[in-house]
């Protein structure tokens, strides 16, 4: 089974209903319901979430739609080993950075979002909701 890391970019157009890319998270996060990827993110993202989405409504309502993201989605641990290969990377974003050393050290292949750029020296596919479901899903599937 495919395992995605989805950064929080492709999380906020679902659950905030962002358009244009509101449709692709969408068709994501329904491939992820019937078990067809393996999706996982870090509690950094649920953190960021959180401070953004609570913005836009109540607390009780961004805490029951993350309680619902969390039936859906594996949270890794972010240890001492990324904190350290975060901070001697060349990323530009220290958050970014972050997320794709926590994929990388857990064994996963492919990194969703919608910020591709900050990605530019990643060894693994860095992709957006769109392409993956356009092509990574479709050819494998």
């Amino acid at each position: 089974m495919i395992k995605l890391f989805i950064d929080s970019d492709i999380i906020l157009d679902l659950l905030a209903q962002r358009e244009p890319h509101f449709e692709y998270a969408a068709k994501l996060f329904t491939l992820i319901d019937q078990q067809k990827v393996e999706a996982y993110t870090s509690p950094l993202i649920f953190a960021n979430l959180h401070y953004i989405l609570r913005k836009l409504t109540s607390s009780a309502s961004v805490l029951k739609s993350l309680r619902k993201l969390k039936t859906l989605i594996n949270v890794l641990a972010i240890d001492d080993r990324v904190i350290g290969q975060a901070l001697n990377s060349e990323f530009n974003d220290f958050e970014d950075a972050i997320q794709y050393f926590t994929a990388v050290n857990n064994g996963i292949g492919i990194l969703l979002t919608r910020n591709k750029a900050d990605y530019k020296k990643s060894k693994i596919t860095v992709s957006t909701a769109e392409e993956f479901l356009t092509t990574w899903f479709t050819k494998k599937n």
